[in-house]
């Protein structure tokens, strides 16, 4: 039992973090825009991920039963599933890099239920639907597939909304464009936050649904107290996806909301200030390109960066003025860390996973 709460406490602390390093994806660019003051951004960021946040569990069942074989997923391959992505997202947080707290927390299951098995095909790689692309479940089509189409659409997207505003804007003078675009992102950095909790906070919920369904068919909740029988959730039928209860969404939400309110100072310099210098228009057109695509995504149970659609939007953004508008330093510098999360994720949990297996507190691998 002590394991289980272990894991529901890590989880979290991942999702508190994972509020504060993600703060910036949906404050920076009305922060860089002084649209906002970062207090009230920061206040906006946290209500509205709240809001978000208990919306839906279409993504919380996919991280929950649509990754990796429901065999391994044991407490501790859970824990250092968490830790790995605890680890990569404050590493990037301290460089002031945004990476996807969505990608870590997916190679910290991938290599931690790696290590548990001992081999590679304990993965869900693909489970394509004939009838809808977009219900094919498995690493391929939630994670592989939307990890480079969506940033690329939110390039697009950005790129195309920016174009035709200055096509519609070219007669108005700058301080009308400024005046009305700054009222006009208060509400795009609102859906902005509100799309973020949607998607990023529902992935924890799926973590601690996974854990508690776990400890309820093993047997470890047996002897919980009768005013503890909402921590039982039973494993789904065959065929079915898990069930996140309603305590898990509050819970998790509200962390979230804590963690944004903390802040994330580091990731919103780089993203509002360092990539692209940006105006109201500019922010309204990069919130709104990548809430857009986030929205869809969460629509279809789909785990997307955050971090990689805004930063994508700001790119596409800045291109529609000039290519040599990016600071393409900095763009290399967030394509490393784009591509380097999942690995380094996955392979600081195989690691913490094979040190508990060699000191005898965790099962040595192989499929239970």
């Amino acid at each position: 039992m002590t394991l289980i709460f272990t894991v529901i406490l890590v989880a979290l602390i991942f999702e508190y973090i994972n509020g504060f390093h993600d703060t910036a994806n949906s404050i920076a660019t009305v922060v860089s825009t002084k649209v906002l003051t970062p207090r009230q951004a920061v206040v906006m960021a946290a209500s509205t991920n709240l809001i978000g946040a208990l919306w839906g569990t279409a993504v919380a069942k996919t991280i929950a039963s649509g990754l990796i074989d429901a065999r391994v997923a044991s407490q501790e391959v859970l824990i250092c599933a968490l830790m790995g992505a605890i680890v990569w997202n404050l590493v990037t947080w301290y460089w002031g890099l945004p990476s996807s707290s969505s990608h870590a927390l997916v190679g910290g299951l991938v290599g931690a239920a790696v290590a548990a098995a001992g081999k590679w095909n304990v993965v869900i790689w693909s489970v394509p639907d004939k009838t809808h692309w977009y219900n094919g479940k498995g690493l391929l089509w939630k994670v592989v597939v939307p990890m480079f189409g969506s940033p690329s659409v939110g390039f697009v997207l950005g790129f195309v909304i920016m174009s035709l505003l200055y096509g519609l804007l070219r007669d108005w003078k700058p301080r009308w464009v400024n005046a009305v675009f700054g009222k006009a992102q208060m509400v795009s950095a609102a859906g902005m936050g509100f799309m973020h909790g949607t998607n990023d906070a529902q992935k924890t919920m799926g973590i601690v649904a996974l854990a508690l369904a776990a400890g309820t068919k093993n047997g470890r909740l047996d002897n919980l107290p009768a005013w503890l029988d909402f921590l039982h959730v039973h494993p789904p039928e065959p065929g079915h996806d898990l069930s996140i209860a309603t305590w898990i969404k509050v819970t998790c939400a509200l962390v979230m909301a804590a963690g944004t309110a903390a802040g994330g100072w580091r990731i919103i310099k780089t993203l509002g200030h360092k990539m692209v210098r940006l105006q109201p228009v500019h922010g309204f057109a990069a919130e709104t390109s990548s809430a857009t695509i986030i929205g869809l995504a969460s629509h279809f149970g789909i785990p997307v960066s955050t971090t990689h659609n805004i930063s994508a939007s700001i790119m596409g953004v800045g291109a529609a003025k000039r290519f040599s508008a990016l600071r393409w330093t900095i763009v290399e510098r967030m394509a490393w860390a784009w591509m380097l999360t999942i690995p380094v994720s996955g392979a600081i949990a195989w690691f913490l996973l094979r040190l508990l297996q060699w000191t005898g507190q965790a099962p040595p691998p192989g499929l239970s």
